[in-house]
C-alpha cells in the first residue's frame, strides 16, 4: 500500500504531520506534496490522475478555507479520497468541513474531523487492511494498546 498526502499550502504541514507519523509507525509508504487546487489546478489534475500509475492506493487531502483540494482531487480519480478540513483564522475550520462534506452526488470524499489527519491515516489503514492481513493485525494490536492504556489509567 502507498498513500499520497496532499495539502493546499505549507501552512497545513503542521496539522498533516500527524498523518505522516501514523503511516511511519505502521511502516506504510507515502508521498507528500503541497498542491493548491486554486493556484496550481493543472498540477493537481496531473498528480491525482497519475496516482494509480505510481502505485498510490488512497489519497489524503488536507486544506483549510474553501478547502476544494479534496473535492477536486476526487474528481480526477476513482481512488478513495479522505479529506482533512484544516482550521483557519476566520471560522475555525467549519468552512473547510462544510466544503468537504457537501460533495455532489457521485464524487464522494470521506471526511474526518477538523485537523483530524491522524484519523485520516488510520482510516486509510483500515481501508487497506480489508485486503492486507498483516496490516489488519497491526491495527488490532494498535487498538488493543489503546484499550489497555485506558484500562491502566488511574487518577
Amino acid at each position: 500500500m502507498k498513500v499520497a498526502i496532499i495539502m493546499g499550502s505549507t501552512s497545513d504541514l503542521e496539522v498533516m504531520s500527524a498523518a505522516f507519523a501514523v503511516l511511519d509507525d505502521f511502516g506504510v509508504e507515502y508521498e507528500k506534496r503541497v498542491i493548491s487546487a486554486h493556484r496550481a489546478p493543472r498540477l493537481l489534475a496531473d498528480y491525482v490522475s497519475s496516482a494509480k500509475d505510481r502505485g498510490i492506493s488512497l489519497i489524503i487531502a488536507g486544506a483549510g478555507g474553501a478547502a476544494h483540494l479534496a473535492g477536486v482531487a476526487a474528481a480526477y480519480t476513482t481512488l478513495p479520497v479522505i479529506g482533512v478540513p484544516i482550521s483557519g483564522k476566520a471560522f475555525g475550520g467549519l468552512d473547510a468541513l462544510l466544503s468537504m462534506v457537501q460533495m455532489p452526488s457521485g464524487i464522494p470524499v470521506a471526511t474526518v474531523a477538523v485537523n483530524g489527519s491522524k484519523n485520516a491515516a488510520l482510516l486509510a489503514l483500515q481501508i487497506a487492511a480489508i485486503s492486507d492481513s498483516a496490516l489488519s493485525e497491526k491495527l488490532a494490536s494498535f487498538r488493543l494498546k489503546q484499550t489497555q492504556a485506558i484500562e491502566n489509567t488511574s487518577i
